[in-house]
């Protein structure tokens, strides 16, 4: 359930502060197909993860 409030918070953010369209994110339109890949959104999702994961065990 912690997985599935991390994911839901981090679509929301997404959605609603547009972290899903920063310059270096790769689309790919050609006619009704739309490919995404979310790369430095990725990155930065990641290294914010990373440091919760840190500061976590670091304080225990």
């Amino acid at each position: 359930m912690i997985i599935g409030g991390l994911l839901f918070v981090i679509g929301f953010l997404m959605h609603f502060f547009n972290l899903g369209k920063l310059p270096g994110d790769i689309v790919f339109r050609k006619g009704n197909t739309t490919v995404y890949f979310p790369i430095v959104t990725s990155i930065i999702i990641s290294v914010i993860l990373s440091l919760i994961v840190y500061f976590i065990g670091k304080s225990r």
